[in-house]
Formats: structure tokens, C-alpha cells, sequence
């Protein structure tokens, strides 16, 4: 029966694990993250990497003897869920480290929570693009949004592109986003073919999307969360089937497709914080392609080995010994260090610590060709 729930739990991703030595000198991790609402797709996979290398290093003894007890809540993708599951997480679960979630909105919410205010603790690695002060008590393992704004508009200079379309959300959590990309617009020279807002306004959106196409932009970059993009980019694909329209690593794939329809996906691009999960060509792509398919029973994706590579980060940002009352949680040496064929935390002053940006085309087998 014991064995029989272990196993049960962990495919939901509620535990890790319960048979190593939960009841020893465990290190407990906890992380509130959407395994069941929009971006479930996304959370379950980064959980999936995270799980796996947690795995391996419980596998190997833990931590400095120590075992890593990770404890997962589905936020549902809900801010308010969110802040409910990392308030339990503190008060009950006791937990001495917290991973983020999916999403701007709900990085904030949890953020701006009073537990967690009181806590002390830092949110690690929150798959969110928001830029934060530095004092903030976040740590991203990602890029910021606006690096993969950039090098978007990098890839398509190359090309020759000086004009572009901007599709966005109107919300709370897209402000920030837009703010940077008209920044970067004007950094880089280039013009607005024409704006669609997303919100509830169907025949608006209709209206500015027919614009738009009749525009020609020479490329399309979408600010949205995965539905609304999905609602905008079939509507769109009627009137500019061979237009490229680019997202961001955050979005979700799977239900783009299944919104937008196979065609409409076609001559879509979005920008990736990974290189290829699928090859290895550093000894990090290998070691998290070997070990999903030694723990895991799921596909790699962009996001488990974003989720592996973080939890691998994490380790290296730990003071040496235990932690004391009032010591940091996290201390990135100078120059930052090498997680497996690239470097992280090199860049100073700041609070992400992966600069690693790159391009990927949805293909017609439902996967990215980077």
C-alpha cells in the first residue's frame, strides 16, 4: 500500500519522495505551480525536470547527506490559489527553500503575500518574464522577457525585417511585457505595422487583426497569454496564412495547436531559454536526456530541461553547511559557474541568471526545429 501511494502521488507531483528518508534530516522544497489549469502543460513538465534531478541526486546520498523532500501544489494557474498553496507550504510544510510558478500574475500575488513577506524566503526560478528590482526576493533561473524580445528582433533584422505587427493582451500582466517591447522598438529601429488588442471585444479584435494583415507586417509578435494568442493567430492565419508570428518560450504549445488548428501553427516562432532537448550536445542536454529517460516515462521538452537545469543551479547556490538564521539563501559566485556546457550567473547585479536566449519554428510534426 505504501509503495502503491509513493507512486500514485508522485505521478500527480505531489512528493518526492516518500520512501528516501522523508522522515530523516530532510532538505524540504516546496513549489506552487499550474499542474491542472491553462498552463498545465507547462508546469507539469517543469515539475517533471525539476523531479528528475532531485531524483538522481537522492539517488547519489542527497545533498551533503542530506535528502531533498519536494513537496508540489497545484495552483491551478489562480493567484489567489497560488498564495494560498506557498502560505501552507511556510506554515505547515515547513519549508526551507520555495520554487515559482507559471506566470507573471501569480509571481507577484505570491510576492506581495504576507506569509511569504514573513517567511524571508526567496521565490527561485519562476517561469515569469516580469523584470524586478533587484532587492526583490525573487531569483530567476530564465531570462528576463525583454532578452527574448531582443533577440527576437535580432533574428528577424538579419533577415531585414524593419516592420512589425504587436499583438496584445490587454491585463494586468502583460504591461510590463509591452513597455519593453515598445522600448526595444525604438532601440532597434523598427516600425508599427498596426496593434490588435486582445480582450472582449470580438469584433475589435477582428477589425484591427484584418488591419493588420492588410499591412503586410514583416513579422508579428505576439504579448499574450497561450488562449488569447490562440484566438488571434486562427483568426489571423485567414487573412496572412504565410506571415511570421512570434511568441515567447512561456507559450504553451500543445493548446495553441489544439485553439488554432495544425495550419495556423505553421510559420509561427518563438523565442527558447533551452538549447535542444532533444540532442546532446552538451554534457547538460546528455545528462538530462539519460536521466528522464531513466526516471520518467514522459517526453523531454524545453521546459523539463529548464526544470532539470534549474534544480542542478540550485544546488551550486547553496551556502557550504547548513544554513544559519539570517545567512543567505543564495550565494552566485563571481563570474557565475558552468552547469554543463554553458555558464549562469555571470552577469552581475542581476537577478536572472541565464542570459541563454534562442529561436525556435513550430514544425508540422507538432514540434520545434531550432
Amino acid at each position: 500500500m505504501k509503495r502503491f501511494l509513493c507512486k500514485y502521488l508522485i505521478a500527480l507531483g505531489l512528493c518526492l519522495p516518500l520512501l528516501a528518508n522523508a522522515a530523516g534530516d530532510a532538505i524540504v522544497i516546496g513549489q506552487a505551480i499550474d499542474l491542472s489549469g491553462p498552463d498545465a502543460d507547462l508546469g507539469r513538465d517543469y515539475v517533471a525536470g525539476i523531479k528528475t534531478y532531485f531524483d538522481v541526486l537522492n539517488a547519489k546520498g542527497g545533498l551533503n547527506g542530506r535528502h531533498i523532500q519536494y513537496l508540489v501544489r497545484d495552483d491551478r494557474g489562480q493567484a489567489d490559489l497560488a498564495v494560498k498553496a506557498v502560505t501552507e507550504l511556510i506554515t505547515q510544510a515547513h519549508v526551507a527553500y520555495l520554487f515559482g510558478g507559471v506566470g507573471d500574475d501569480v509571481t507577484k500575488a505570491v510576492l506581495d503575500s504576507a506569509e511569504f513577506k514573513r517567511s524571508g524566503l526567496t521565490l527561485y526560478a519562476p517561469l515569469a518574464g516580469a523584470d524586478y528590482q533587484k532587492d526583490a526576493k525573487v531569483l530567476f533561473w530564465r531570462p528576463s522577457y525583454q532578452q527574448e524580445i531582443r533577440h527576437i528582433f535580432s533574428h528577424f533584422d538579419k533577415l531585414g525585417v524593419k516592420n512589425v505587427g504587436v499583438v496584445v493582451q490587454e491585463s494586468a500582466a502583460t504591461t510590463d511585457a509591452y513597455r519593453r517591447l515598445t522600448d526595444q522598438m525604438r532601440e532597434s529601429g523598427i516600425r508599427l505595422s498596426g496593434t490588435v488588442h486582445l480582450g472582449n471585444d470580438l469584433a475589435k479584435m477582428r477589425s484591427e487583426t484584418a488591419q493588420l494583415a492588410a499591412a503586410k507586417p514583416g513579422f508579428v509578435i505576439m504579448i499574450a497569454d497561450t488562449v488569447n494568442a490562440g484566438v488571434f493567430l486562427k483568426e489571423f492565419r485567414k487573412l496572412a496564412p504565410q506571415t511570421f508570428v512570434a511568441g515567447s518560450s512561456l507559450t504553451n504549445l500543445t493548446t495553441l495547436r489544439q485553439l488554432a488548428g495544425g495550419k495556423a501553427v505553421e510559420w509561427t516562432v518563438f523565442s527558447q531559454v533551452v538549447p535542444n532537448p532533444n540532442i546532446g550536445s552538451s554534457s547538460i542536454q546528455l545528462e538530462h536526456l539519460n536521466m528522464m529517460r531513466k526516471y520518467r516515462d514522459e517526453p523531454v521538452s524545453a521546459l523539463t530541461l529548464e526544470g532539470f537545469t534549474a534544480a542542478k543551479s540550485w544546488t551550486r547556490l547553496l551556502p557550504a553547511g547548513k544554513r544559519v538564521a539570517g545567512q543567505a539563501e543564495y550565494m552566485i559566485p563571481g563570474g557565475g559557474f558552468d552547469i554543463g556546457g554553458y555558464v549562469v550567473g555571470e552577469t552581475a547585479n542581476s537577478n536572472h541568471l541565464s542570459s541563454y536566449v534562442d529561436m525556435a519554428l513550430f514544425n508540422k510534426a507538432s514540434g520545434l526545429t531550432y
